[in-house]
């Protein structure tokens, strides 16, 4: 039977009548922005009159006579007024405006998407919360996700930026591989890109996962509010340290939550090591120091990678030298050793005779390596020691002396650090991407936050001593000299270097100083006997070059 065609208001009527639905819901939007404040003034005479007529049943009857004979003397005064019904109307015409207008809406409680992702957390923890034994698992599949997650926030685009979990007792809180798959379960479902931390109470059986923000990138190298013998290492969070420093950013001057490494005799961790990827803000943090000490001390800076990002400090009073090649690195490194081992003998001599130690012995003396593993390459293929063992008089005696050594190191060339390095350099930084393996190598302990693959120059972790792992943010100090530098910052280095002395180069010879004669001077200082190490662990194994 063949098929007979439609009719042509039905083929065709579809379409008008969807351009019709669109005249008409266009038209109800015009008429609602037109008539909005007359729907507003109605809803609220709607709700004048609701409010009235629940006062009125909520008045006993004895007062209901009362409180209509004084209504009543109202409105007839009202009446009587000078333009009174006017102003009558008027007032109510507010009133009711006021109490129609719309008021956000408060949110109670996590929506449809927050409440999927919730689920989808607590499922994904199931096996690592429960056991099949337990008679009452506070995490099960499909179980109510409401009793494990106490606290909870969200972010605009519904990821959580905070969240309190219950767990059971017998989760093995105590063991950090238990823990570090726990953090990394929550880190990716909760979004990358992002670095979390994780509070572990152990007593309460909770654990805490918060979002932290950004560090901000904003202050550059400027004359910190510090004393003598402190080094402001760079900033960190506001809750993890105590002090705060003034400081000036481009946004403005504010107090900020400082990383301070305090040197000298009376120091626990009296040298630094810093170890980064290429790019990540070593060199940097290098020549910011070198900045802050020297207004109080004398600079040696030694450059393995002879790529001139010292050149600044070149000539400048308090830098003795700067020394890129390796026979001037080999000769200054000997000169610090032979002035540590000479500044204890005069210390020592000054001891035994009632005096106070001389003024030269007293003065700091920064000893700054960069990229030493370069130049121990060089040296091996010269022949030559290497100029880290040189480092050992200086690095074990240096405290006593007020030597300071901080030697700067790649992580492909963190295999080539001398023992001496590893064991005597307590204060610790990771700078640049790097794994939670990788920053433990060096620091000693893993950090409490999850490391981000992506992360600005100068960002990174710090631990002084056995303190905890700090974030941190180097302030900006690049090179002066440099054509990528802003004119900002060029301005702030400029400021901070000193006047050049007259001699813009100092021969090698001037700053030998030889070791006295042991027959003309009285009996020597014992040398300082070495103290447990109560800093980090040292790198007890190289740290690999991947990530």
């Amino acid at each position: 039977m063949a098929r007979r065609p439609l009719p042509r208001i039905l083929s065709s009527g579809s379409a008008q009548i969807a351009r019709s639905r669109e005249i008409a819901r266009t038209a109800a939007d015009s008429a609602t922005d037109v008539l909005h404040p007359l729907i507003t003034v109605s809803r609220g005479l709607r709700k004048l009159a609701a409010s009235a007529r629940a006062r009125w049943a909520a008045t006993p009857k004895e007062r209901r006579g009362p409180t209509l004979l004084l209504v009543a003397a109202c409105v007839l005064v009202v009446a009587l007024m000078p333009y009174g019904p006017l102003l009558a109307l008027v007032t109510l015409m507010a009133a009711a405006a006021w109490r129609g207008r719309e008021r956000p809406v408060v949110k109670t409680g996590p929506d449809d998407a927050e409440i999927a992702r919730l689920k989808g957390l607590y499922e994904a923890l199931v096996p690592y919360f429960s056991v099949p034994d337990d008679p009452a698992p506070l995490f099960a599949h499909g179980g109510d996700w409401s009793g494990a997650f106490t606290e909870y926030a969200f972010d605009e685009d519904g990821r959580p930026t905070r969240l309190k979990i219950a767990y059971p007792p017998y989760f093995t809180d105590g063991e950090p591989a238990a823990r570090a798959r726990i953090e990394q379960l929550l880190h990716a479902k909760s979004g990358r890109g992002r670095e979390y931390r994780f509070d572990w109470d152990e007593e309460g059986n909770r654990l805490v996962m918060s979002v932290l923000p950004a560090l901000p990138t904003t202050i550059a190298a400027q004359r910190f509010v510090t004393v003598p013998g402190e080094t402001v290492l760079g900033f960190t969070d506001a809750d993890a340290v105590q002090r705060t420093v003034p400081v000036v950013a481009s946004d403005g001057t504010e107090d900020a939550p400082a990383v301070v490494w305090r040197t000298g005799p009376r120091s626990t961790e009296p040298h630094l090591l810093v170890v980064g990827q290429p790019g990540s803000g070593t060199t940097s943090l290098l020549r910011s120091i070198a900045l802050q000490a020297l207004p109080h001390g004398d600079v040696l800076i030694v450059e393995g990678g002879g790529t001139g990002e010292y050149a600044c400090l070149t000539g400048r009073d308090g830098v003795l030298a700067v020394e890129c090649g390796l026979s001037g690195s080999l000769a200054t490194l000997e000169w610090a050793a032979h002035e540590t081992e000479r500044r204890l003998i005069a210390a020592n001599r000054a001891r035994q005779a009632g005096h106070p130690a001389p003024e030269d012995t007293r003065r700091p003396l920064w000893i700054l390596l960069d990229r030493p593993g370069v130049l121990g390459d060089l040296a091996a293929a010269d022949g030559r020691p290497d100029p880290q063992e040189l480092l050992q008089v200086p690095l074990r005696h240096g405290r006593a002396a007020q030597v300071t050594v901080v030697v700067a190191e790649q992580f492909d060339s963190a295999d080539t650090l001398s023992e001496a390095v590893r064991s005597h350099t307590r204060a610790r930084i990771v700078l640049g991407p790097a794994t939670p393996d990788q920053i433990a190598a060096v620091l000693g302990t893993e950090p409490h936050t999850t490391p981000t693959p992506q992360v600005p120059a100068g960002r990174g972790y710090a631990r002084l001593g056995t303190g905890p792992v700090l974030r941190l943010q180097v302030p900006a100090t690049p090179d002066p000299y440099d054509d990528a530098t802003s004119e900002a910052h060029r301005q702030a280095v400029l400021e901070l270097l000193p006047e050049r002395r007259a001699a813009a180069t100092m021969a090698i010879e001037k700053i030998t100083v030889k070791s006295p004669e042991p027959a003309s001077l009285p009996e020597p200082a014992p040398a300082p006997r070495a103290e447990p190490d109560p800093g980090p662990a040292p790198l007890h194994a190289p740290v690999p070059a991947e990530g």
